[in-house]
């Protein structure tokens, strides 16, 4: 954590205001490494040192003149770096700073923009000081008690105790201001009490009231969620904030670091800096460069006292501009399992390539389940780079399945001139060089084990000429989720439409309403189920339509059909495209068996990609005779997903996932996480495929982080989404929701469905969110 002292940081930068020679070289070699860690991750190895240099200089002006931080030095540096690596990007790009700004504010990353308006974010930034000096060091950057007593002058137990209190000040900072935009009048009594119900503080009675309120009340649940759970919330919201995009790659190269003594020369470098700036400014900066000389010879003089202890060598590290990370493991007979640094870069060399790379799983690795792995990859400097090679490593467990003519669309949804083949435990992928300021995707599809390790990560390494960049994914194998059946990246769009393949019997009082959505028994329950034979052809028995509409000048790059039934025998479906008069039969790729309260049912799935993109016109689809039975509370119905290219829409990221996920009963809420995708209030699209909803049965939600939300279709009802019906279809669709749902998606994606009464099949979901460039 840095060199020991009996005094805190407070106590230190007191001591630099008052003239102390040495008070901020102690706070240099503490927080310096630190600095370092932030700046790998935005500059270019050779930038480091500067940008490190002029952040403290900046600070040490600060304090000269009276400002600065008092207690959270570590947050303020890092804000500090952030503001002079923007500050020099915009003076590199021609544009005029004027440097004044507070470094005290988080500077918010475009990339991030809406993360400073979170409640929790908020929350922290309304604590004292001292109060976000203990939870940054503990909570955020994970750092052991005896590590961070010597920052704030406590004992281990001491930053223990504060730490506790800086916790509960937060979570009731959060209800404040959860309490400031008005609730429901019946949730206010319950937010009141549930910072005394997380500690465990209330009656039986009162903490009855409050789990009895939250059970029914999607918003309460989300918020008591937040409160039990304030440690994610700080390091999913608050790391970003401060960190940026980059916290990921700050955070893991803090874990890994070891602190340095480099502070003698680290210092010159500030008081050289300091000479060279402005006459205006020197005179404000004379107290802090006496403090800066005086603490610079003391330390040149202790090099090679006897008894001290040598200096450590620096770390090389890969360039910054992503996460650096262990490689797991080497492929074989490619690449060594370190990755060595690349050569340092002259200076005054002209406009480089700069690469930023980033991994991810797209939903969910699940065991014994196929699942996809997207690599992004972005040139952010002045120059193209060098032909690219990208190393993927999968963890133990995990596997690639090869791309063969019949599953191309399973196994990567954007080619964009990558060529890949299976290397070692995992695969090696060539691209053309990147342009500067472009960005390229891959997307690989992969089988994960029954065995394989739960949390094991993949990792990629990119090499370009003279520049490797590593990443690493945050999220690993898990045991339940929803794994990606298809991912891509561009200007696209997804739809989907569906409807039943069952009715109420139309010679029954009260069905034609029913169907048209007018009167009640809008329910499947209410209803012995029959076959609904819609179409013109007499060789059916069960049929439906459904219209697709899609974008004008689209493209269709991927389409999957979904059929279901209240049976465990799945089968093959008959799909019309429009203006064909000839059904064509498609088989089931795969088939999950589920159980519902009434028996078993089945979700069949088939890609239809080709069909698809041949048709080339808008119009209805007709879906038939897939395996049904029929009778009270049965169900049947299809589902077409498709992810089109669509010239009106902003650069955006889209994934398929199969769910195939049983909500209801003893599982009433089920959150599925969206890894993989742009976070920080991005708006987003979800086509949501649900069977055996039930329209008379209230209580059913939907969530991407923000509350419920309403569908597009039906009765739009946020409180009872499943109410059978379906995007394309105009009639009751009975035990089939085909559902567009609009919503930004926070900083830690997940789809949260719950229901209080009912138990459904959630089928699938498509996902389409502006990417953040």
């Amino acid at each position: 954590m840095g060199v020991e002292s009996a005094q805190s940081d407070a106590e230190l930068l007191q001591a630099v205001r008052e003239g102390n020679a040495a008070a901020y070289g102690l706070l240099y070699e503490r927080h310096v490494a630190a600095a370092r860690a932030l700046a790998r991750q935005l500059v270019s190895r050779v930038e480091v040192e500067d940008v490190v240099a002029e952040s403290f200089t900046k600070i040490l002006d600060l304090v000269g003149r009276g400002g600065g931080p008092e207690f959270a030095f570590r947050s303020y540096l890092l804000t500090v770096v952030r503001h002079t690596v923007h500050d020099r990007s915009r003076i590199e790009g021609g544009e005029m700073t004027t440097g004044e700004y507070d470094p005290g504010v988080p500077f918010v990353d475009p990339s991030l923009v809406g993360l400073e308006r979170s409640l929790i974010a908020r929350a922290f930034l309304s604590l004292p000081e001292r109060w976000r000096a203990v939870l940054w060091h503990t909570e955020v950057e994970r750092s052991r008690p005896a590590e961070v007593a010597p920052l704030l002058g406590l004992s281990v137990n001491g930053v223990a105790a504060l730490a506790y209190r800086a916790r509960e000040g937060l979570r009731q900072a959060y209800l404040q201001i959860h309490l400031g935009s008005p609730p429901r009048h019946d949730c206010r009594p319950v937010l009141g009490k549930m910072g005394a119900y997380v500690r465990g503080g209330l009656t039986r009675r009162d903490a009855k009231e409050v789990d009895e309120h939250v059970s029914g009340c999607e918003e309460c649940h989300g918020v008591l969620l937040e409160l039990a759970d304030v440690d994610r919330g700080l390091r999913v919201m608050v790391g970003p904030l401060i960190a940026g995009p980059v916290f990921g790659g700050y955070a893991a190269a803090q874990a890994r670091s070891v602190v340095a003594v480099g502070g003698a020369r680290g210092l010159l470098r500030v008081l050289g800096r300091a000479r060279r700036a402005p006459r205006h400014q020197q005179a404000a900066m004379a107290g802090g460069m006496a403090v800066t000389m005086a603490v610079a010879t003391v330390l040149l003089l202790s090099d090679g006292r006897p008894g001290r202890k040598p200096v450590a060598a620096p770390v090389a590290v890969p360039p910054a501009s992503v996460q650096p990370v262990p490689v797991p493991v080497p492929l074989q007979s490619e690449e060594p399992a370190r990755v060595p640094p690349p050569p340092p870069l002259r200076s005054g060399s002209p406009a480089q390539a700069r690469l930023r790379a980033t991994i991810d799983a797209l939903g969910s690795l699940v065991r014994a389940r196929p699942g996809i792995v997207g690599m992004r990859l972005r040139n952010y400097g002045g120059a193209a780079s060098e032909r690219l090679t990208a190393f993927v490593y999968l963890p133990a467990g995990v596997a690639l399945i090869p791309p063969t003519r019949r599953t191309r669309h399973d196994a990567a949804g954007t080619v964009d001139g990558w060529s890949c083949r299976a290397a070692g435990r995992g695969a090696r992928c060539a691209r053309a060089p990147l342009a500067a300021g472009q960005g390229t995707a891959l997307f690989l599809r992969v089988r994960v084990s029954g065995e394989a390790q739960e949390g094991a990560v993949p990792a990629v390494r990119v090499d370009s000429g003279s520049l490797h960049v590593t990443a690493q994914a945050e999220e690993g194998v898990r045991r339940v989720g929803a794994p990606a059946r298809f991912a891509t990246d561009g200007r696209v769009a997804v739809r989907a439409i569906g409807n039943s393949l069952l009715s109420c019997p139309e010679e029954r009082a009260g069905c034609l309403e029913a169907r048209q959505r007018r009167r009640g028994q809008r329910d499947n329950d209410l209803w012995p189920m029959t076959a609904l034979d819609r179409d013109d052809d007499p060789g059916t028995h069960a049929s439906s339509g459904a219209e697709l509409a899609l974008p004008k000048a689209s493209r269709v790059v991927w389409a999957g059909l979904y059929w279901s039934a209240s049976t465990a025998e799945a089968g093959p479906i008959k799909l019309r495209p429009p203006g064909r008069r000839d059904y064509v039969t498609v088989q089931p790729g795969d088939v999950a068996v589920r159980e519902l309260p009434l028996g078993p049912v089945y979700q069949a799935y088939a890609d239809v990609s080709e069909l698809v993109a041949a048709s080339r016109r808008n119009g209805t689809w007709w879906a038939a005779d897939a395996p049904l039975e029929e009778g009270v509370s049965r169900h049947a119905g299809w589902s077409l997903v498709v992810i089109v290219t669509d010239p009106a829409e902003p650069y955006s990221q889209a994934v398929v996932l199969d769910a195939a996920t049983v909500v209801g009963g003893t599982a009433r809420r089920v959150r599925l996480p969206l890894g993989g995708l742009s976070p920080a209030a991005s708006p987003a699209r979800v086509e949501l495929v649900t069977w055996e909803g039930d329209a008379d049965l209230q209580g059913d939600k939907v969530s991407l982080g923000s509350g419920a939300l309403a569908p597009a279709n039906g009765d739009r009802d946020p409180a009872n989404v499943f109410d059978e019906s379906s995007s394309g279809a105009a009639e009751m669709t009975f035990g089939v929701d085909v559902d567009t749902i609009s919503a930004e998606l926070g900083v830690d994606p997940g789809l949260t469905v719950a229901t209080d009464k009912d138990v459904v099949l959630l089928g699938a979901a498509a996902l389409s969110v502006r990417a953040r460039q």
